[in-house]
């Protein structure tokens, strides 16, 4: 499973966790800087969609369009804003997180809007495939999330945590000797980000074309503090339709106490990949943008359509295409070609 990477620099000191007991501020508390209102869904459509997300100026995207409109490429570049002038998630830097942090939320703040973040460097990420990495070890882990969550500062974020994270646990790929550790510091993790007064956290939970059965992931969920959390997270980085991963998402609210959810909508307007190949997910082709991020959403609880997957960051080296987490303006044009209606 793929995520937005970047370069691992040498180690830099950061502020530490300060876990302290009362800490946390619980789920829903403070203001967010966006309504979670749920309200018809709009039109599908990069300039349909309502929302108070941040959209990045300066994303890959962005600078695309710019380049290819002076290189007289004005088909194109037109046809890339579907993705350049919609919200996406930042994913900060694995050694400092706290510039790009800072510059998502001050960019945010300029707008009035919230910005979407990402913490992905849990300890054995990805269990050494292509997003293989992470914090070296838990002290460092507290760390890296400490800093994280200390650049936010008062700045409305929303935060999905640590993809892939619990589902791994599920599936067996992630050793069992580090499962204990890996369900503290997700706990720790949540506890941290709500001592900030207008974070919302929601801890990933898969798809449901991985743990099919969402029952499976009850336990670990609880185990991780999912209680503390605003919710959880569907489909980062992956394909499922709107409505599997929205029944998906119902079935397994209703077995952890109503929590409410968010779901990667970034390339699935044209579903997964037929048929039961392993790598599906990877890069795979005549895929297409999905519903445009909005937290009108229409369903008490489903907060926001997000695009958390960057669209047109290659999944890895498959299918020709470049490095996990490179831009990939090819794989891009793809998916907007073949968006949703």
């Amino acid at each position: 499973m793929h995520r937005l990477l970047r370069t691992f620099t040498a180690l830099t000191a950061v502020a530490a966790f300060g876990l302290a007991a009362g800490c946390s501020s619980g789920p829903g508390s403070g203001d967010s800087g966006w309504s979670g209102k749920k309200e018809a869904v709009p039109p599908t459509g990069a300039k349909a969609a309502r929302h108070s997300f941040w959209v990045d100026p300066q994303s890959a995207a962005a600078r695309q369009v710019r380049q290819w409109e002076e290189e007289g490429r004005t088909q194109d570049a037109e046809a890339l804003k579907r993705i350049a002038e919609q919200p996406m998630a930042e994913w900060p830097a694995g050694d400092d997180p706290a510039p790009d942090i800072r510059e998502a939320t001050a960019g945010a703040a300029r707008e009035g809007r919230t910005a979407v973040l990402v913490a992905y460097n849990i300890p054995h990420r990805d269990c050494g495939r292509h997003s293989a990495g992470g914090a070296p070890d838990a002290g460092y882990y507290r760390q890296w999330l400490g800093s994280f969550a200390a650049a936010i500062g008062d700045s409305p974020a929303l935060v999905i945590l640590e993809p892939d994270a619990i589902p791994h646990i599920v599936d067996g790929c992630t050793p069992g000797q580090y499962h204990e550790q890996r369900y503290q510091l997700l706990s720790e993790a949540i506890q941290r980000l709500k001592r900030q007064p207008r974070v919302k956290v929601y801890l990933d939970a898969g798809n449901p074309g991985w743990i099919t059965d969402a029952h499976k992931l009850t336990e670990p969920l609880r185990r991780a503090n999912v209680d503390a959390a605003d919710g959880f997270s569907l489909n980062v980085s992956n394909f499922q339709s709107d409505e599997r991963t929205t029944a998906y998402g119902r079935t397994l609210s209703a077995a952890i106490g109503g929590k409410h959810f968010v779901m990667d909508t970034s390339r699935n307007g044209r579903g997964p990949l037929a048929g039961d190949r392993q790598d599906a997910w990877c890069n795979p082709p005549g895929r297409g943008l999905g519903t445009p991020p909005t937290d009108k959403t229409g369903d008490p609880l489903l907060d926001a359509y997000l695009w958390i997957k960057r669209p047109g960051d290659s999944d890895g080296p498959c299918r020709g295409g470049p490095a996990a987490g490179q831009w990939w303006p090819d794989y891009a044009l793809g998916l907007v070609r073949n968006a949703k209606a």
